[in-house]
């Protein structure tokens, strides 16, 4: 599973306009707080059927990062499907969106990045989309992409 012990703020320093950075500000709620990886994509909307789905799967290193269009009404990731992604070697998920079960998830040894957190859970219907290409805090993120974050914010190779 991939850590960085690389600093962002260095990284950008060292590769500048080679990489992308995410100007929304995301509160840092996992366990790990520096990770990286190649990024898979989920664009849902309240919905979160597919990030269970996916997180369920191998990671091996991978970020996973979910556009929930920044809503903060539903959570996208509880404690349940943040334990599967450790479970199955991811190192990190970045969600446009809100998650819940704070407390566990800062026990978890994974990544996690999220606008906020609500106790309200999200349908379960399946409707969204896998690695697409997503748009959030000034940046296009592509599946397949690297993606570093830590307390200072995220980079992402331009592609």
């Amino acid at each position: 599973m991939s850590t960085t012990s690389i600093a962002t703020a260095d990284l950008y320093d060292e590769r500048g306009e080679a990489l992308a950075s995410v100007s929304l500000q995301f509160l840092d709620l996992g366990g790990r707080r520096a990770f990286d990886g190649p990024v898979r994509t989920i664009r849902c909307f309240q919905d979160n059927a597919l990030v269970k789905q996916i997180l369920a799967t191998p990671g091996d290193g991978a970020v996973l990062i979910i556009d929930g269009a920044g809503s903060l009404e539903t959570a996208l990731m509880g404690d349940l499907i943040a334990a599967s992604a450790v479970q199955n070697g991811w190192a990190g998920v970045v969600i446009n969106g809100a998650v819940r079960d704070r407390r566990a998830l800062a026990g978890l040894d994974l990544g996690v990045k999220a606008l906020g957190s609500n106790p309200r859970k999200s349908a379960k219907e399946g409707i969204g989309e896998v690695d697409v290409p997503v748009e959030f805090g000034g940046v296009r993120i592509t599946p397949g992409a690297h993606l570093w974050a830590d307390e200072d914010g995220i980079l992402v190779e331009r592609t």
